[in-house]
């Protein structure tokens, strides 16, 4: 969907504010570089190490992140464009090259297990759902390796259009993640009704919880809900090596974040 400009030739209305002019020339800029690489091919996911937490050693599956480089090769942050397309219909073909990469990551790698985010608005994009009915249909059992990454926020708006997708896909053998858990407020009343098989919890909580009373009982507290619905509990954003010992003590099962490993473009 193109961002529209302020129209700085139209006499009857205001002059635009300086800065909604700027941010919104930003915005389109941003957006032309974006079309641009994925019109050329220039997608590619990042791969960060979720690990046992009984066993740092074994990585319980990867999440593939996607990048977007500009004609140089330089990551363009995805700061500066997911919150502007995630609606639009560039936001459902950055999902669509995602999981694509994803599928082809599964194809070469019969060991992986791959997560990838996907919002739940690209479950209705027909694009989309063909790069998923393809991948599922091919040889490798990658569905039984592919985890959807769907956050707390996607989930509750659209929640109707996620039990259905995830009644209809589980059979299949793909797995479910709700991203952000905790950080945006799930209705509690709808989460026994879906069928995650694991939580992330939101990285908001985690930094710095071995030395925070407040948030090391908000953690805790996720990871008993999580555990009460028979979900395993990730925790992201783990950056130190108090905080992974701490929430490997209360029951975290899986840790991902810097202290972890960082995403790389190589796995590790």
């Amino acid at each position: 969907m193109p961002v529209t400009l302020p129209n700085m030739l139209d006499h009857d209305q205001p002059p635009p504010d300086p800065l909604t002019f700027a941010v919104a020339s930003r915005d389109a800029d941003v957006l032309n570089l974006v079309r641009s690489a994925l019109a050329a091919g220039r997608a590619r996911l990042v791969f960060q190490p979720v690990v046992l937490t009984r066993d740092t050693d074994v990585v319980a599956f990867y999440e593939g992140l996607v990048r977007v480089l500009d004609d140089a090769g330089r990551v363009i942050p995805a700061a500066h464009f997911m919150p502007v397309i995630e609606e639009t219909d560039l936001g459902r073909e950055i999902d669509t090259v995602a999981l694509n990469l994803a599928f082809g990551m599964l194809r070469q790698n019969p060991d992986m297990r791959l997560s990838v985010n996907v919002s739940a608005r690209s479950f209705g994009d027909g694009r989309w759902r063909r790069v998923l009915d393809a991948g599922l249909q091919q040889r490798g059992a990658l569905g039984d390796r592919l985890i959807i990454e769907i956050s707390e926020t996607s989930a509750m708006m659209l929640h109707e259009v996620v039990m259905r997708f995830m009644q209809e896909m589980q059979p299949r053998g793909v797995a479910f993640a709700l991203d952000g858990f905790g950080g945006g407020m799930t209705a509690f009343r709808h989460l026994k009704e879906f069928f995650f098989d694991l939580v992330k919890v939101d990285k908001g909580f985690v930094k710095g919880v071995a030395d925070d009373p407040d948030n090391q009982v908000l953690v805790e507290a996720l990871i008993t809900v999580a555990h009460q619905f028979e979900m395993f509990a990730v925790v992201e954003g783990v950056e130190s090596a108090r905080d992974a010992a701490f929430l490997s003590k209360i029951g975290a099962d899986c840790l991902q974040g810097y202290h972890i490993g960082p995403p790389r473009f190589a796995l590790r």
